[in-house]
């Protein structure tokens, strides 16, 4: 009986228990080799269990490196928001169309942004069916933030009488729809004090991808 016992105390746990009990009873001289046995199992199993844990730390490691899409886009910098564009631009409703300004070399460039939406006024006439930002607004757009540039104390422009006075090599690489951030540079190449005359550069991008580009010619007429 203390035998039986002793071999239930050590395989119990195992599911080959039946079979070493069975095995004892026919040869009670092998019971150190089945103790033996038995007792080289728990640390097998043990190590069974570290390699689990192991592999599902590396589960939660990889889940936790798996960011949620809403949480992975960071927001656009705001160097001049919606409020100081307007005391610098004159334009207002419904042909204001720069939403925040997101770099600023003065003097030099300001990149901007204009949130495209279907709530944009020019949306239910161009067109109808399919909602496409004219390109002639996105050249606008950019000069308004060409306007930016110039319209600050270090280039001493004034709102009242800068005005957009020409424009070369325009192109136009791919649509623009409602939905989509257009990201706006411009930088200024040359700028004659004497008669108010800047020309600049600018881009537009789309998710990086250049949708708009050209040479805009701007002037100050009071600054002569």
């Amino acid at each position: 009986m203390a035998t039986t016992s002793n071999s239930v105390l050590f395989l119990s746990s195992d599911s080959l228990s039946h079979h070493h009990h069975h095995h004892h009873q026919q040869q009670p001289l092998h019971l150190p080799s089945s103790r033996s046995h038995s007792v080289s199992l728990p640390p097998n199993k043990r190590s069974n269990s570290l390699t689990l844990r192991c592999s599902t730390n590396g589960d939660n490691t990889s889940s936790e490196k798996e960011t949620p899409i809403e949480l992975k886009f960071p927001a656009f910098p705001t160097v001049m928001d919606i409020n100081q564009i307007r005391e610098i631009l004159p334009h207002r409703f419904p042909f204001l169309l720069v939403d925040r300004v997101i770099e600023y070399t003065p003097g030099v460039s300001a990149v901007a942004i204009k949130n495209v939406t279907i709530n944009d006024n020019f949306f239910p006439g161009h067109f109808p069916e399919r909602p496409i930002m004219p390109g002639v607004l996105m050249i606008e757009a950019m000069a308004q933030v060409g306007g930016i540039v110039m319209l600050q104390p270090e280039v001493g422009g004034s709102q009242d009488n800068f005005f957009f006075a020409g424009i070369d090599k325009v192109r136009f690489r791919k649509p623009v729809i409602a939905g989509d951030t257009l990201v706006m540079r411009m930088t200024l190449l040359k700028f004659q004090k004497r008669f108010g005359l800047a020309k600049m550069e600018g881009k537009a991008y789309v998710g990086g991808a250049l949708v708009c580009e050209g040479e805009f010619m701007m002037v100050s007429a009071g600054s002569s």
